[in-house]
């Protein structure tokens, strides 16, 4: 059975690492077609190490992670996703940003992304904050690798609550699978008053 429980401070630095090798692994499928390493995850994931508001849900099974959604605050989080918030008038202070969650493909459609969602927003709200949001990867409908069966998670997170704002995009850089380098992409908002 797969225990889903929220982590914070040395239970959440512990964990790390294995947070790491799971963005690796699912982020490498489509839509991402990220090509990380262990090296650039540890200095990504600094941020939740050295921030107290930040918050890791774990999914274990039998001890192992195999599912992690994280958050931080978002004036913690990187100034070019908080930028087009305050734009709209939202100040960062009042917003819990869901910055990744990744599960191995044998433990989706279990209901484990929704406990994802309720504890990230039990988070939110124990905090004060009045919204939720994070950002999807935007892709083109033709790209060559996007696969024929590929199904967003669009009618999951409208189930919950979420939408997505009209023309609210923020900007991030990955090493895409067969690439030499980074290159920017445009990542889509979605967000949900609690």
């Amino acid at each position: 059975m797969v225990e889903v429980r929220a982590l914070t401070g040395a239970e959440l630095e512990a964990h790390l690492d294995d947070v790491a090798r799971l963005r690796i692994a699912v982020f490498r499928d489509w839509p991402y077609l990220y090509d990380g390493t262990l090296d650039y995850e540890r200095a990504y994931l600094t941020t939740y190490r050295d921030n107290p508001g930040a918050l890791l849900v774990g999914a274990f099974d039998a001890g192992l992670l195999v599912g992690a959604s994280t958050s931080t605050f978002m004036e913690d989080h990187a100034e070019g996703f908080a930028a087009p918030l305050r734009k709209m008038g939202l100040p960062a202070g009042s917003i819990l940003y869901g910055a990744e969650s990744v599960l191995l493909p044998a433990y989706r459609g279990q209901g484990l992304g929704h406990r994802f969602f309720d504890l990230r927003e039990d988070h939110a709200r124990a905090h004060g904050r009045s919204h939720v949001a994070f950002c999807s990867v935007v892709r083109p409908d033709d790209h060559p690798l996007r696969p024929k069966t590929y199904r967003t998670n669009d009618a999951f997170w409208r189930g919950r609550g979420y939408a997505p704002l009209p023309g609210v995009l923020a900007e991030f850089a990955w090493k895409d699978l067969g690439d030499d380098g980074e290159s920017t992409k445009p990542l889509q908002f979605w967000m949900r008053a609690l």
